[in-house]
């Protein structure tokens, strides 16, 4: 365990720049490792989850290499050509890892074995497990569908038309992923759009891959067997990261921060447009391309939030962020209404019990149901802040979220572990004292 006081610390000026996008991260990797030749990427994120894929894709055969100057090298193997892992392949706390490799392994002629820690242990695997298994696939997993958990691969696989019965970009993803080297045509119907960084990158690497509207639902459908080409890879900020910086400098009085390079991606940006809905002062600087997702610089102000009932349709493009979203609605004026979040229920921690807790913990006024939380801001007023320690539950968004709440509160927010942090933002504290030009905690 490492405790730590996250103190009000002043306002949040000057500018940073977060970490590279994690989904991109994980999937420059693993795309790489199945392309003949060398990919390279700068700007990855080097958290613990995407070197647990880095050290998978290694344990298959692909050489994966950091440069001394931050540039990664991975030389692929081919599709079809990954190699029998020789051990488990720990996947640490990495959600996204362990189901998109279940995908990648799950139409090749090998069987591997996912192990992880005692958070990703509890995660149901089973959503992922249901249509490999129409592909081909066999699975021996731990009671509930859990790790530690055998893949062992079809070869071929069947392709299959399958229609995503909950909005999941992991999913969606692992079913591509095993439709590369399954022949024939796979297809994914999704009836909710989600983040859609793998059809971009597929196609990026080569993949013949076509995505249509029919009847309101978004029909992906990608050819098997494919030959993907080498790609040089930029990539952007995640906003998943930003999200942390942006709610803390609206909701910290006399912020103005720039945090550069943020990937806007419309499947993942929702937050943003949620905080504007509430009166969120948050600027586009310099909106770019970089490598086929729109990119921009954000200056983010100081605001007078107001509280919203936020449209479940949004969720999706923004389920990682929730967490600090309802720091961000603990401290505007007046009532905000989330729904239709039960997929926050299976993530690190069941998100909304363990924020719900949280933020009364540290003074604000919430209610919990079966689906989302009712939040009672507290007009722009700090929260009290807690006496004891939050119980984050290893869940590195939990510990940043009520950081954030310790900048705006009278006593400060104790955290009980920020060990996890690390898993997808190793220099989440050290971004956040060089923002507040202090120590931010004691």
């Amino acid at each position: 365990m490492r405790p730590r006081r996250f103190r009000p610390a002043g306002s949040l000026r000057g500018e940073i720049r977060v970490p590279g996008d994690k989904s991109i991260s994980h999937r420059s990797i693993m795309l790489g490792a199945l392309a003949v030749g060398e990919t390279r990427v700068t700007g990855l994120l080097e958290g613990e989850d995407v070197l647990a894929t880095a050290a998978a894709m290694r344990a298959m055969g692909a050489t994966v290499e950091r440069s001394d100057i931050g540039e990664w090298s991975v030389h692929g193997v081919g599709v079809g050509s990954l190699l029998q892992p020789e051990a488990p392949l720990d996947m640490g706390n990495s959600g996204t890892s362990t189901r998109l490799l279940m995908g990648l392994v799950a139409s090749h002629a090998i069987s591997a074995t996912f192990i992880g820690d005692a958070s990703l242990s509890k995660r149901p695997m089973g959503r992922v497990m249901e249509p490999l298994g129409l592909m081909g696939a066999a699975f021996e997993a731990s009671e509930g569908g859990r790790l530690p958990l055998t893949v062992r691969g079809a070869f071929p696989a069947v392709p299959i038309e399958y229609r995503l019965p909950v909005a999941s970009a992991q999913v969606k993803s692992a079913i591509l992923l095993a439709g590369l080297n399954t022949p024939g045509v796979t297809t994914v119907i999704e009836p909710v759009p989600t983040r859609d960084h793998s059809e971009r990158m597929l196609r990026g690497f080569g993949a013949q891959l076509s995505v249509d509207e029919v009847k309101g639902e978004r029909v992906i459908r990608l050819h098997g067997e494919a030959e993907l080409k080498p790609q040089v890879i930029e990539v952007p900020g995640d906003p998943s990261s930003a999200a942390f910086f942006i709610v803390a400098a609206l909701v910290v009085p006399g912020s103005k921060l720039l945090v550069r390079n943020v990937g806007l991606n419309p499947t993942r940006a929702g937050l943003i447009e949620v905080l504007r809905d509430m009166g969120g002062r948050i600027e586009e600087v310099d909106r770019r391309e970089v490598g086929g997702e729109p990119v921009a610089d954000l200056l983010v102000s100081h605001s007078a939030l107001t509280g919203i009932t936020v449209d479940p349709a949004v969720a999706p493009s923004m389920i990682d962020e929730f967490p600090v979203f309802f720091v961000a609605a603990a401290l505007a004026e007046g009532r905000t209404v989330t729904s239709g979040l039960d997929e926050l229920r299976v993530k690190e921690s069941d998100r909304l019990s363990v924020m719900a807790a949280a933020l009364a913990a540290a003074g604000a006024r919430v209610s919990e149901s079966e689906d989302g939380l009712t939040i009672d801001g507290t007009g722009g007023e700090p929260l009290a802040g807690t006496d004891g320690a939050i119980a984050t539950h290893l869940d590195h968004r939990i510990a940043m979220s009520m950081a954030v709440a310790g900048l705006a509160s009278v006593r400060g927010v104790e955290v009980d572990d920020t060990r996890p942090i690390a898993t997808s933002f190793p220099l989440f504290e050290e971004l956040l004292a060089k923002a507040t030009d202090s120590e931010a905690a004691q």
